[in-house]
């Protein structure tokens, strides 16, 4: 049998976290204080469907009436409340008659979080892009009720690219602006208030052997929320370039990482250090500004990265992928903090920074005074039950004492005989 060693993992501070999967389910992840910050799946949203798998999702963690959009195998895209997971509304993204759903999937997704000026009260806007480059900005209205949710809804479209598969698309932190690349498409930016391209990105010089690499980006952000002008891209072939759109087109630093191609890239809020994920389920934090590998996070994922995130106030990332497991780190010490194993493989996962421990003493206030005794009379039952084995135990213990004594009595009394 191999060597095994369990290794303790300190816990999480209060989180809460959503993560989608490939048989379309939304789950939601929770660790709270009381609970010794071990994080547990407290919902589960859906029923098991691969034709709804989630592609792509986006959460608007806004105090009033927090969304979130799910963008599906089938070609819907829904908005829930990321509270209690009703649905809100649901359209179609099949806008071209000759492309199936599943030929033209959506790689891209973002739910504006500020109000579009276009855009009334009751409304949210969503940036969607396919494989094939087709993007749409539309604003849909957001009823109470799954009730005429789409007859108020204007959309603006284009197109990203003439040819190639998009990947990867990000929006800035100020809204204003996106990127989108992918197998055979430059990184390129956008305006989004003009649906225009601003820059694109210019492929690497050839090597000393003259070799030159192909063009394939598996996943990009931008490096700072408030600065459009500053890009991170990880490639499939194991690299992570960083890119000025006010200095040059082409990268101004890239680094090579591990032997798998790039999955997941995220930044910090510090604006120069980034997180990033492979196909060989390598995590690591990497210094931008100058390259340097900062170090990798302990303990080995067993399948590919599919998606990192990072908690807008906790020091903690979370990452999940192809091993069907939700692992928080500590971006610190680099140490996991815990692990929640999930069942499918997961696609993606986001935060919700709103979540506050607070909530268990709220949830505790509420209970009514008939129903507090109940918790109370279930503890005491187990105490009686621990007693009552105790108890048996015991006389079980003492009842074989008395016969190995009478076993002893009988053994000497025939040694006295035999000796007679």
């Amino acid at each position: 049998m191999p060597r095994t060693s369990r290794v303790e993992c300190p816990g999480c501070p209060p989180i809460r976290a959503i993560t989608f999967d490939v048989l379309g389910l939304v789950k939601v992840i929770e660790a709270r204080s009381k609970q010794g910050g071990v994080p547990k799946v407290v919902e589960r949203w859906g029923e098991p469907d691969s034709s709804r798998c989630v592609l792509a999702a986006s959460i608007n963690d806004r105090k009033t009436d927090p969304l979130l959009v799910v963008a599906r195998k089938s070609g819907l895209i829904e908005v829930l409340s990321s509270i209690s997971g009703d649905l809100r509304v649901s359209i179609s993204n099949a806008g071209y008659a000759d492309l199936r759903p599943e030929d033209d999937a959506i790689v891209g997704l973002h739910l504006f979080q500020k109000q579009r000026l276009e855009a009334s009260s009751r409304s949210c806007t969503l940036l969607t892009c396919t494989t094939k480059g087709h993007a749409s900005m539309r604003s849909i209205e957001v009823p109470t009720s799954l009730v005429d949710s789409i007859s108020n809804s204007s959309s603006t479209t284009w197109n990203i690219c003439a040819s190639g598969n998009i990947l990867c698309s990000k929006v800035d932190g100020n809204e204003n602006h996106a990127l989108f690349g992918g197998k055979g498409v430059e990184v390129n930016v956008w305006d989004l208030d003009k649906c225009t391209k601003i820059w694109t990105a210019k492929s690497p010089a050839k090597n000393s052997l003259g070799i030159f690499t192909p063009t394939w980006f598996t996943s990009a952000t931008f490096l700072s929320k408030d600065d459009h002008r500053k890009l991170v891209a990880g490639t499939n072939s194991h690299q992570v370039r960083l890119y000025d759109i006010s200095a040059q087109r082409r990268p101004v630093i890239s680094v090579d990482f591990r032997d798998t191609p790039i999955k997941a890239v995220t930044e910090d809020p510090d604006g120069h250090t980034i997180y990033l994920g492979n196909g060989s389920g390598d995590l690591a934090s990497v210094d931008i500004r100058t390259g340097k590998l900062l170090g990798c996070f302990l303990g080995k994922c067993s399948g590919s990265i599919k998606s990192i995130a990072r908690h807008p106030e906790h020091p903690v990332i979370a990452s999940c992928g192809l091993d069907s497991y939700l692992r928080f780190w500590d971006i610190k010490s680099r140490q996991l903090l815990s692990a929640v194993f999930l069942k499918q493989h997961l696609t993606n996962v986001v935060f919700d920074s709103n979540f506050s421990d607070e909530e268990v003493a709220g949830s505790a206030a509420d209970l009514t005074p008939n129903e507090a005794p109940n918790v109370n009379e279930i503890i005491v039952d187990e105490e009686e039950l621990m007693l009552v084995k105790r108890k048996k135990a015991s006389k079980e213990h003492n009842g074989s004492k008395k016969v190995k004594s009478k076993k002893k009595s009988k053994r000497l009394k025939g040694e006295s005989i035999d000796v007679s």
